[in-house]
C-alpha cells in the first residue's frame, strides 16, 4: 500500500524576527527579601505588561542584584549589537528607563540613556573548560 505524503504549503509563513527584550533574574538573590525595599513583584509586572520578557534563574551575579539584561533585537545583534548587563536595578525609576530604552528599540538601535550607565557592568566572563588529558 502507497502512503502519500500531504501537501506542504507553498509558502510558510515567516517566524517574526526576535524583538529587544529583557531578561529579569529572579532566583537566590534578585528578586528576594535579600534586596531589601523594593517592590519585586511590582517590577516584574511592570516591566512584562510593557516589554517583551522572561524570568531566568540565577544568572551568578548576585554582587549586583537586582540584575536585568537587555538583548538587543535579532536584526540588532547581528549589526553587532551585545546585550547590556544592568545591576542594582532596586529603583522603579530605574525600571522606567529601562522600559522607554527597549520600547525605542535597545542596544544597537536605540543609544543607552546616560542614567542607565550608572547601572552597567561586565558580567565576569565563563571559564575556559578543561581540556581532558588523553588517556594513556
Amino acid at each position: 500500500m502507497s502512503h502519500q505524503r500531504p501537501e506542504l504549503p507553498a509558502e510558510r509563513p515567516s517566524a517574526e524576527p526576535a524583538p529587544c527584550r529583557v531578561v529579569v533574574c529572579r532566583d537566590c538573590c534578585c528578586g528576594t527579601s535579600k534586596v531589601t525595599g523594593v517592590d519585586h513583584a511590582q517590577q516584574t509586572a511592570r516591566l512584562a505588561e510593557q516589554v517583551p520578557m522572561r524570568i531566568s534563574d540565577c544568572l551568578d551575579v548576585c554582587e549586583h542584584a537586582n540584575v536585568i539584561v537587555v538583548q538587543p533585537s535579532a536584526a540588532a545583534r547581528r549589526t553587532g549589537a551585545r546585550p547590556v548587563w544592568l545591576g542594582l536595578v532596586n529603583d522603579p525609576d530605574a525600571t522606567e528607563d529601562i522600559i522607554d530604552w527597549v520600547r525605542a528599540g535597545g542596544p544597537g538601535v536605540a543609544p543607552c540613556p546616560d542614567v542607565l550607565d550608572l547601572y552597567t557592568f561586565t558580567p565576569p566572563r565563563l571559564s575556559a573548560p578543561k581540556r581532558s588529558e588523553p588517556a594513556g
